[in-house]
């Protein structure tokens, strides 16, 4: 039978009131990517003439986390940022996303960062990664793509960081 959006969001609670943050998002991450594997939550989650864009397929108001469904689109560069406080956790259903991590080679306490990347991959179909708080990163995507993100709170309520022409980037890994 195969892995549901039902059971992946009751696998999350569970994991989120008994484990350590650091030892959950690695099963999350798993998790995320065996729902992936399922071609129906596939099928049901996105469809060819979907417009670029985010939906929620999930929020469970006891953990407060966010199951994301977003249609990238494609010839996009993001800039780099972390979530705050919170954690994120990224999974390709269709086409891939670059994905580079960021490390601020000056003090916090300076007003404008630089930014050293420090590791470059790619994610495909079925691929996760999760990022806990504070890990700076950016994404790219060459082509439209398919991609479930689950958060650990709403982002847009939340202080985070977003890293822009001000700051200074040093040369890629």
């Amino acid at each position: 039978m195969p892995y549901t959006l039902d059971q992946f969001c009751t696998e999350i609670r569970g994991l989120l009131k008994t484990e350590p943050l650091s030892n959950a998002l690695g099963h999350i991450a798993d998790g995320l990517g065996r729902l992936l594997s399922n071609p129906g939550f596939v099928a049901e989650t996105f469809s060819d003439d979907m417009p670029p864009g985010r939906r929620i397929l999930h929020h469970d108001p006891e953990t407060d986390f966010y199951v994301l469904a977003h249609v990238q689109e494609g010839n996009k560069t993001g800039k780099p940022h972390s979530h705050g406080s919170s954690w994120a956790i990224y999974g390709n259903a269709r086409e891939y996303t670059e994905m580079t991590e960021w490390r601020r080679t000056n003090p916090e306490s300076e007003q404008h960062a630089v930014l050293q990347p420090v590791s470059k991959y790619r994610l495909g179909p079925g691929e996760t990664k999760a990022y806990g708080p504070g890990v700076i990163h950016s994404t790219a995507h060459r082509k439209k793509a398919w991609v479930i993100r689950v958060t650990g709170t709403d982002l847009d309520v939340l202080p985070r960081y977003h890293f822009g022409k001000h700051d200074r980037l040093l040369a890629q890994a």
